[in-house]
């Protein structure tokens, strides 16, 4: 049975499998990928993104917003609140199983990794340089741009223009790529709030061999940032008559 919140609840699980699990390949000791870098990471994530939007809409959530920034974003341009609860409910749970997935797809490498920042990293987010108000900019100016460009893409002026509209996902997906080349380098750009808290929680919750902290004392940043950023994209886009 397909809905607006399994289709979201699936969608974000698809994408933080997707995405936290190249992260793991990566920085996890044995695997493959170990040592991908940077471009390997960011470019699993735009696939991620992609994969998560087709699996949301194909379930029932013809919005595939899969992040509370986007949600907050576009209720902030509609002036309309509805969705925010629910489709955060779904997105958070999603976000959690995603995390358990990755957990286990690798469960023999914990083990094996020593670096317990490494293993927090394949879940959550944490900041290059640890500066409360740069990292806050950061994830704002990150998510901003995230929610108002993909209120661009799928504008009625764009839609009109050409073919933008089936194209969505991929759109979607090269921008959130774009976004980690540019502007990921400071903080991880979580730009997600249920990217990073849910699997965090994960982190905290799960039997990880060796696993350390879960970073909370950091943890507000990737929530309140990107909601931030995400309204401020909102208003623009209200006060510019985009939809």
């Amino acid at each position: 049975m397909t809905s607006p919140f399994v289709g979201e609840f699936l969608g974000t699980m698809i994408l933080v499998l997707l995405g936290n699990g190249v992260v793991a390949g990566v920085l996890l000791k044995r695997s493959k990928a170990e040592g991908g870098g940077w471009m390997v990471i960011t470019t699993g994530w735009a696939f991620a993104v992609m994969a998560g939007v087709f699996v949301s809409i194909a379930c029932g959530s013809s919005d595939a917003h899969l992040n509370p920034a986007v949600t907050m974003g576009f209720a902030v341009r509609d002036a309309s609140f509805v969705k925010l609860a629910p489709y955060l409910t779904a997105q958070i749970l999603g976000a959690v199983a995603g995390a358990a997935l990755v957990w286990l797809h690798y469960l023999p490498h914990w083990k094996e990794t020593e670096d317990t920042g490494n293993k927090l990293a394949c879940f959550c987010t944490a900041p290059a340089i640890r500066n409360t108000l740069a990292n806050l900019f950061s994830e704002i100016v990150g998510t901003f741009v995230l929610v108002f460009v993909v209120g661009a893409i799928f504008s009625k002026r764009v839609s009109a223009a050409g073919p933008a509209g089936g194209l969505g996902p991929y759109l979607v997906g090269s921008l959130v790529w774009g976004i980690g080349l540019s502007l990921g380098g400071t903080t991880g750009y979580a730009i997600n709030p249920a990217r990073d808290f849910g699997p965090r929680l994960a982190h905290a919750i799960l039997p990880i061999a060796g696993k350390g902290g879960s970073g909370w004392s950091y943890a507000p940043i990737p929530v309140i940032g990107p909601l931030l950023g995400g309204a401020l994209a909102g208003l623009l886009l209200r006060l510019l008559a985009v939809s």
